[in-house]
């Protein structure tokens, strides 16, 4: 079953490394397979709950790798028993 989960990390790192941190974890979603949209405060995934849960661990392991002393992330999940797709939330926004 398909579900949807928004991540948004924020390592503590230098100014100037903060973007190119959260590009190593938006690579680790694209790496994934799974489908996925980057926004501005955070990166929606669609996907089976443990291959999407299991990105979130990996995320915080990859800021950390790349020189962040402390990750905070914020974590939502949009889950219903027939499941939850990205285009049946906002395919009507898109031109």
């Amino acid at each position: 079953m398909l579900v949807n989960l928004s991540l948004q990390v924020i390592p503590t790192v230098k100014e100037e490394d903060i973007y190119y941190v959260v590009d190593r974890v938006i690579d680790r979603i694209a790496e994934s397979g799974l489908k996925y949209e980057v926004g501005p405060m955070e990166t929606t995934i669609e996907g089976e709950l443990a291959d999407l849960l299991e990105i979130v661990k990996d995320a915080q392991e990859i800021c950390v790798k790349y020189g962040a002393s402390r990750v905070c992330s914020v974590v939502k999940i949009d889950y219903k028993p027939e499941g939850v797709t990205i285009d049946e939330k906002i395919g009507k926004y898109r031109k």
